[in-house]
């Protein structure tokens, strides 16, 4: 069989294990063990412990359960409720206020919490029936929801971002650093369309009672310092130590995890009951992730051995794109993934296919981190196999349709899109913060 071809029939074993409704991270491991068979014979073991060891015991990844606790413990007891009221009494009255107060809260949560997801499930449970209520359109309430709980991936600390930078060996304080101004812009973006848009159509986006926002100056400044001060001033110290090379991400965020429980302390929802429920939680979302990881570099470890890089290789010269080309191509292959595979698999799958090529044409490795990071979150509103529509499917009421949803979507995924091609056009907005920075 050719160099590359054996290689290339993996994929076609592993989405058929996919379809067949077996778990990725199973499907990952039985590609591997069934090809790496023929490639490693006997020696398959240890080959691929050696592959595994490797990745499982690097520096960075500690990082990840202690993230995911942090978030489990905001999002389990009732700051997120406190948080989304705050946003409320100050945003409440613009066109489409409660849409902006949702995507501003998804902004703030999804820096506390790094999950992709749950930040979609947690605020979506508070906004929808609020917006309901208001008879916000279906599709703008759809979009909001499912766009807001996208902000996981592009808002640092990202449990993605982590992942890729222990895959890449990159420095995860520049790649934090890197995706800081896309991010932004995305949510800028996010609220400009929402506010524009409800200021046209009053009836798609109409502002809160003013018995909800007009309340004294000293009680909205004592709630929002209560409510918000603590959790923002929680995210700055630990994304800060990162950046500013006080701590190591491991450090930072055992750090989150402990001012985490000190928030529920703080505002008295702490019980041995939720940080039971937040330890449940940060054991099942962490053994997933660390599962796939091992399906994902033991299979990207065997698809190398057998042709794999030599496949691309020939690919990327037969078709002769150069730097830009080869980028365009990477990217589409990520969004394309995206729609079957789960971003942790995407990033454990590409990323070492892509690197040797990245690095020969000498393209900056947080540029095109930045712009993967975006591609996955798009992957991960776009319909119709959009896993944010299937989470939001799980939390909507039954009035909103499907339809409602992939309507709601676009016009998302399009800023996300507009947002990619800032970032394409102008590298800067990905490698300016991280060339200031001397963190790790």
């Amino acid at each position: 069989m050719p160099d590359g071809m054996l290689a290339s029939s993996m994929f076609l074993m592993l989405f058929g294990f996919i379809f067949l409704g077996i778990p990725v991270s199973f499907s990952l491991i039985g590609t591997a063990f069934l090809y790496g068979i023929m490639a490693f014979g006997d020696s398959l073991g240890a080959v691929l412990y050696d592959r595994v060891f490797g990745i499982a015991t690097s520096p960075v990844l500690p990082a990840v359960p202690l993230f995911i606790f942090m978030g489990a413990m905001l999002e389990r007891s009732a700051i997120a409720e406190k948080l989304f009221d705050v946003m409320l009494l100050w945003l409440g009255r613009l066109p489409g206020g409660l849409a902006v107060a949702t995507i501003a809260m998804s902004a703030v949560f999804a820096a506390a919490t790094g999950i992709i997801g749950a930040v979609e499930a947690v605020i979506g449970m508070m906004a929808i029936p609020a917006m309901m209520r208001l008879k916000y359109d279906k599709g703008l309430i759809s979009g909001t929801i499912c766009a807001g709980g996208s902000l996981g991936t592009i808002i640092p600390p990202s449990i993605v971002v982590i992942i890729y930078a222990s895959i890449a060996e990159i420095s995860i304080g520049e790649l934090f650093a890197g995706i800081m101004i896309p991010g932004g812009l995305m949510v800028a973006f996010f609220l400009i369309y929402v506010v524009v848009r409800s200021a046209l159509r009053p009836q798609d986006g109409p502002p809160v009672s003013r018995e909800i926002t007009d309340i004294p100056l000293g009680e909205k400044l004592s709630r929002t310092f209560t409510a918000l001060v603590p959790a923002v001033a929680l995210i700055f110290a630990v994304l800060g130590a990162i950046l500013a090379g006080i701590a190591s991400p491991t450090e930072a965020a055992s750090v989150g995890a402990i001012g985490a429980v000190l928030l529920t302390v703080l505002y008295r929802e702490f019980s041995f009951g939720l940080l039971v429920r937040s330890l449940s939680k940060t054991l099942t979302i962490t053994a997933m992730v660390m599962l796939i990881v091992v399906g994902g570099t033991g299979f990207s470890s065997v698809f190398l051995v057998l042709g794999g890089n030599t496949l691309i290789d020939d690919v990327v010269t037969f078709l002769d794109l150069g730097p830009a080309g080869s980028v365009a191509l990477f990217l589409f292959i990520v969004f394309l993934l995206g729609f079957v595979l789960d971003w942790v698999t995407v990033v454990l799958i590409c990323v070492p296919l892509f690197m040797p090529i990245l690095k020969a044409f000498n393209i900056d490795q947080i540029w095109f981190a930045v712009m993967m990071m975006i591609v996955i979150q798009t992957a991960y509103l776009t319909p119709p196999m959009a896993p944010a529509i299937f989470y939001l499917r799980t939390i909507a009421p039954p009035e909103i349709s499907y339809r409602d949803m992939y309507i709601g979507a676009i016009p998302f995924v399009l800023l996300e899109v507009l947002v990619l091609a800032a970032v394409a056009l102008f590298p800067s907005a990905a490698t300016y913060l991280p060339s200031l920075m001397v963190g790790f």
